[in-house]
């Protein structure tokens, strides 16, 4: 008979490598919705910490046109990432050797990002440079607007032709707007781009175990997730849209969860594939405008997006364990269309701008080795690369996913009790920069990032 892999006898848990698996990910996604904890034998309990900090610097746009991919290097853009930080919790009892119960905790999506400094997500309160900017070159100076809006306004009075008055119109509109963000503009002068969105979310699984010797297991139960988030555009880069701000107010909704499992504990060996469905939010929104003269409260539709995770681990020799982690999110299918933000917008775009979108899915694997050194002590480490969600890609976000490299340890305290923790280092991709209008407005290179983590473990077989 081959050696035998029990967990037990390993002092390791897949539990240990997700102490800092998943953070500062493609598009909103923060802690990976990992489920190990529901995975782990008998009687179990966890609660975890995950700190994340992110350098993401580099330039703005000096160029001014109507090429909406010309890029000229601007001013330098300091390090625009907050720290960010979130907890996990989880419990997982057996009912008997067929059912199984789990709650778990987890903060899902979530975003941190604060633009200061000279550049040109800061408004400055320059009308010059605002109203050349904001009109793409057509006006030096706030005085040249207020003549072209003078005279539009004359010809329009003057006029008889209904497609010329629609025609002069049009023209006038824009120059109203271009003014208005230059008041805008001045009004903001030296706040900074900002945006900051949290998630809780509260998972119930049910587990069934069966097959001959128990090996299979299905699982599946109902999501409660809620959402809020703060977004403030300010300076040049954003055009008409400066002083935009937006408050969305939490807001619960449901989901679910499904999957299923395999063990075969004598090799140590656990595969799960877990899907989670989409969650449709309706949230309270107050938004402002101030280059159109508008201020409303309303409600948005916000649908975070489904998700497949796969956790595979199998033990090598009695001492040594392999894991691996891959996870799939349609990012794509996701956007945030701010009523207000979208009606202002159709007056250039027909079909209206989201506030923010993606253009790519998320692709994240993690390969990782855990090794027994002493009865009570057990090290991991594990690499990861993350595929991000597009580029270029949203000004509030502005890194192409990345490569990481991690190292951690788990000490069992007594026989139930242990205490993990674990460190990661993060490559992230270059990107450039847009906004909704698909305009690149920025240029962010050669930046990293770092993870840390604790988790506290109780288990009992």
């Amino acid at each position: 008979m081959g050696p035998n892999f029990h967990l037990k006898t390993l002092v390791v848990a897949v539990a240990a490598f997700s102490v800092a698996s998943i953070g500062n990910a493609a598009g909103l996604d923060r802690s990976g919705q990992d489920i190990t904890a529901f995975l782990q034998d008998g009687l179990y309990a966890e609660a975890s910490y995950t700190y994340i900090d992110a350098k993401v610097s580099g330039h703005d746009n000096a160029y001014i046109g109507d090429d909406n991919n010309g890029y000229q290097q601007g001013k330098k853009i300091d390090d625009i990432a907050e720290s960010y930080d979130f907890f996990r919790y989880g419990v997982k009892a057996d009912i008997n050797d067929t059912f199984s119960v789990g709650i778990l905790y987890d903060e899902p999506f979530g975003a941190a990002a604060d633009y200061s400094g000279d550049n040109n997500f800061v408004a400055k309160g320059d009308t010059s440079a605002t109203i050349n900017s904001v009109s793409r070159g057509k006006f030096a100076n706030v005085t040249e607007a207020l003549g072209a809006q003078a005279f539009l306004q004359g010809e329009i009075d003057r006029t008889t032709d209904p497609e010329l008055k629609a025609a002069l119109t049009k023209q006038k509109r824009d120059v109203d707007i271009a003014l208005g963000a230059t008041q805008a503009e001045l009004n903001s002068k030296g706040e900074g781009t900002n945006v900051e969105v949290r998630s809780e979310s509260i998972t119930g699984i049910l587990g069934m175990n069966f097959g001959v010797n128990k090996n299979f297991q299905v699982y599946g139960g109902p999501v409660a997730q809620q959402i809020q988030a703060d977004v403030k555009l300010r300076g040049l880069a954003y055009g008409p849209a400066t002083g935009y701000t937006a408050h969305l107010s939490s807001g619960k909704d449901y989901g679910w969860l499904a999957g299923l499992s395999y063990s075969k504990p004598e090799i140590a060996l656990k595969a799960a594939l877990t899907y989670r469905s989409e969650i449709d939010h309706s949230i309270p929104i107050h938004e402002q405008y101030p280059a159109v003269g508008l201020e409303m409260g309303s409600s948005i539709d916000i649908t975070t997006p489904e998700s497949v995770n796969f956790d595979f681990q199998t033990g090598v020799n009695p001492t040594t364990l392999a894991t691996a982690k891959v996870r799939y999110v349609p990012w794509s299918d996701f956007n945030i269309v701010p009523p207000l933000y979208t009606a202002v917008s159709k007056a250039k775009y027909p079909d209206g701008l989201p506030l923010v979108s993606y253009d790519d899915d998320q692709w994240v694997v993690e390969l990782g080795l855990a090794k027994r050194l002493t009865p009570a002590l057990a090290v991991t480490g594990n690499i990861g690369w993350d595929s991000g969600a597009g580029n270029p890609v949203t000004s509030l976000g502005p890194i192409e996913g990345y490569y990481s490299a991690g190292l951690g340890a788990k000490y069992n305290v007594t026989e139930n009790w242990a205490v993990s923790a674990g460190g990661k280092y993060l490559w992230f991709g270059d990107a450039e920069g847009k906004t909704p209008t698909q305009d690149i407005v920025s240029n962010f290179e050669d930046n990293d990032g770092y993870i840390l983590g604790v988790k506290v473990s109780y288990q009992a077989q």
